[in-house]
C-alpha cells in the first residue's frame, strides 16, 4: 500500500492540473470501490472548482468551492494518472478508459486524471469541508510526521510505559499518521533501535534521535518519487526511485549497509507484516 512518500508525490504531481481549476465532468464508471460511492457523486463534482489540493496522511483531500471535500484513498493497487495535458516534463495523450479505470475527471484546460484501481481497494469519499477533520477516516488519526506537532516531546510521550513493539507503535495511525512499513523499518535502522524493543523499554534520547530520522527518511523518499515494489506509480505514470535506497528493506541476507558491520540483514514476521534489520547495529 502506497506510504506517505507515494501519496504526497501523487498530491504535487496533481496539483498544477487541478488546483484552481474546475471540474469539467466527472465520469464515475462504477458504483463504488472498496465502499459505495457517496450518492450523486458525478453530479456533485461536475463544476465544481478545486479550491485546494492536500494531503493528510495517506489521504488525498481536493477541497472544492461547493464546500465539500473529495477524499482520496488509493488503497492497494490504486493509481492515479494524468493524460491530455503538459505537466512539467510529462504529457500523456488521453486514451479511452480501460477496463480498472472507475473514476475519471476533466479538468477545464485539458487534463484528465485517471483513477486505475484493478482490486478496487481504493476509496473515495464526498464531505463538508468544516468538518473534513471529523471524518471516520481521519479523526483519529496522529500528527504528521513532518509538522510541527510531531517533535521529540509528543514521541517521547506517547511511547513511554508501551509493552508493544516500536515498530508497531511507530505504525500505529493514532500514534503518528502517515508511516508504513517500508519506513518505519528504514528508520529504525539508522537509528540503531532493533524493530521487536518494546517501545517503552527504548530510552527517551534514542525516541527523541527517532523524530529527526523518521523526517530526513520521509524527505528524502519523496524527493525520491516514492518507492515502486508493485503497483505504485508517480502521476505522469514513471516509478519512485527511493527503492534503490534501501539499507534493510527487502535486502534479508544482504550485507549490512553500515560500514565495517560484518553481519546480514534479517527479517522477521511482526503482526503479519515483514521487519527487516541488522542483529548487530539494530539494539
Amino acid at each position: 500500500m502506497p506510504e506517505l512518500p507515494e501519496v504526497e508525490t501523487v498530491r504535487r504531481g496533481l496539483d498544477p492540473v487541478m488546483s484552481g481549476l474546475r471540474i469539467a465532468h466527472a465520469d464515475i464508471r462504477r458504483p463504488d470501490l472498496r465502499w459505495p460511492f457517496p450518492p450523486r457523486m458525478s453530479e456533485r463534482l461536475t463544476g465544481a472548482r478545486v479550491t485546494q489540493l492536500r494531503r493528510r496522511s495517506k489521504y488525498i483531500l481536493a477541497d472544492l468551492d461547493t464546500r465539500e471535500t473529495l477524499l482520496i484513498h488509493l488503497g492497494m493497487s490504486g493509481r492515479i494518472v494524468v493524460q491530455g495535458a503538459q505537466v512539467g516534463v510529462f504529457h500523456h495523450a488521453r486514451t479511452d478508459p480501460e477496463k480498472h479505470d472507475h473514476v475519471v475527471l476533466d479538468m477545464e484546460g485539458g487534463a484528465r486524471i485517471v483513477f486505475n484501481d484493478p482490486r478496487r481497494f481504493g476509496a473515495m469519499d464526498l464531505m463538508p469541508t468544516a468538518t473534513a477533520e471529523d471524518h471516520p477516516l481521519l479523526a483519529a488519526l496522529g500528527p504528521e510526521p513532518l509538522g510541527n506537532a510531531f517533535d521529540e516531546d509528543y514521541l517521547v510521550g506517547r511511547l513511554r510505559g508501551r509493552g508493544t513493539p516500536v515498530k508497531a507503535a511507530l505504525l500505529d495511525q493514532k500514534i503518528v499518521a502517515g508511516l508504513g512499513n517500508i519506513y518505519v523499518c528504514e528508520a529504525l535502522y539508522r537509528a540503531g533501535i532493533h524493530p521487536a524493543r518494546k517501545a517503552g523499554k527504548v530510552a527517551p534520547k534514542r525516541i527523541a534521535k527517532l523524530v529527526p530520522i523518521i523526517r530526513d527518511v520521509l524527505s528524502e523518499a519523496i524527493e525520491a518519487g516514492g518507492s515502486s515494489l508493485r503497483d505504485y506509480r508517480q502521476a505522469d505514470g514513471d516509478l519512485g526511485y527511493f527503492q534503490h535506497r534501501f539499507r534493510v528493506y527487502g535486502r534479508e541476507g544482504g550485507q549490512c549497509a553500515t560500514a565495517d558491520c560484518p553481519d546480514v540483514v534479517r527479517r522477521v514476521v511482526q503482526s503479519g507484516r515483514s521487519s527487516f534489520y541488522c542483529p548487530t547495529c539494530q539494539r
